[in-house]
Formats: C-alpha cells, sequence, structure tokens
C-alpha cells in the first residue's frame, strides 16, 4: 500500500525543495521538516499504555507511548537528515544505519555498511531514503533488515517513481510506502522526473 501525505504544510515545503534555486542549508532545513511532519501518519498506529500524572490541580490519566518499541533506519547519506528530523519528535527512538550506492553503470544497489541495534528484530522499523527511484536500495535495505528477522517495517520518502513504487511492492508487498508524492517517471539515468535531483549532492553541496 502506497499512503501519499498531502498535507498542506508538507506539499508547501516540498514545492520550496523542488526548486533548484534552493541552498543546501535551506534544503537540509526543508528535509528535516518535511519528515519530522511525515512521521506524524507514520506512528499514526504506535501503541499507547495508561499511566496517571499528578497536575497542579490533581491527578490525571493519560496515555504515552513506549518508545522503546521504534527504530529509525536512515540509508546513508541522504536518509539521516530525514532521520534527524524524526528523532526531533521521537528522540529516544534507536536509530541504525544502512549503507547503500547506486552502481552508475548498473543502476543496482551495492552495501557498504549496516550497523543496526541488537534488538532491531524486536522493534517497530521505519526506513528512511529521500527518493524511491528505481527501488534498488529501498529493496536492498529491506531485504536486509529482513534478513535480520525483523518483521514490522515501513518505508518512508518524500518523492516516489511510479516504477520504483512497482518493483518495490514484487518484492516487498507487506511493507507499506509513505510518500509526499509519486511523479511521473524515471530517466534512462534512473532519475526521478520532475524530482528534485540527487537529494545528496544537494544536501551535501557536492556533485
Amino acid at each position: 500500500m502506497v499512503k501519499l501525505d498531502d498535507h498542506p504544510l508538507v506539499q508547501h515545503k516540498l514545492t520550496k525543495l523542488r526548486d533548484k534555486n534552493t541552498q543546501p542549508k535551506e534544503f537540509r532545513e526543508l528535509l528535516s521538516e518535511i519528515s519530522s511532519l511525515m512521521l506524524y501518519e507514520v506512528t499514526r498506529d504506535l501503541p499507547l499504555k495508561e499511566v496517571e500524572v499528578e497536575t497542579p490541580l490533581g491527578k490525571a490519566r493519560g496515555k504515552v507511548l513506549n518508545n522503546k518499541d521504534l527504530a529509525i533506519v536512515p540509508i546513508l547519506r541522504a536518509g539521516l537528515v530525514m532521520a534527524e528530523g524524526m528523532l526531533q519528535i521521537l528522540p529516544s527512538a534507536k536509530v541504525g544505519h544502512i549503507g547503500l550506492y547506486r552502481d552508475p553503470n548498473t543502476l543496482q544497489p551495492v552495501q557498504y555498511y549496516t550497523k543496526l541495534p541488537e534488538d532491531i528484530n524486536e522493534r517497530e522499523v521505519v526506513v528512511v531514503d529521500p527518493m524511491l527511484a528505481t527501488g534498488g536500495s529501498a529493496i536492498a535495505a529491506i531485504s536486509i533488515l529482513k534478513s535480520k528477522q525483523v518483521k514490522n517495517i515501513k518505508f518512508v520518502c518524500i518523492i516516489a517513481a511510479p516504477e520504483g513504487i512497482k518493483a518495490f511492492k514484487e518484492i516487498h508487498p507487506d511493507v507499506e510506502i509513505y510518500t509526499a508524492a509519486v511523479d511521473e517517471y524515471l530517466n534512462d539515468h534512473g532519475y526521478i522526473v520532475p524530482g528534485l535531483g540527487d537529494a545528496g549532492d544537494r544536501l551535501f553541496g557536492t556533485k
């Protein structure tokens, strides 16, 4: 299932993110802010437990999250800023990292780094990467997590291509995709059109 986040604030910031004139500092801030906003929908079904607290006027019953159940796993390097934005909302979530890069010739993902919490298989895991283009990196990252017996996984991106969604769902039909936009198509170089260019390069000012 693909869940499109069409909240006005998300869409407003996404438009600024796409703009080629947006510089790295603002680009990072926008990506972090969009990720924080999208986390509200991603975590809508997190379990709560009842507690009692003392207010200035008496006792009150309330509900709190059990944050030890959640882990955020960015796909390096562009996913890092998304994870940082989400951690502003859920600072006690654990964080793992999966390093993948796309081979420019084959467009296939190459794994170069993986570091995950020891109890990753006991957690609900949110995998983050700004773009779902060919789908290769997202598919590989989630396959790594499934090899660690992770059962509950969600994937969050900012922009997705139809081709990437199709490839992703063929391999991981059980994993929900959350995105702020589904764009038109992939070009011959595997970039989303209209997209926003290379997210990593725009984040860090590299080419």
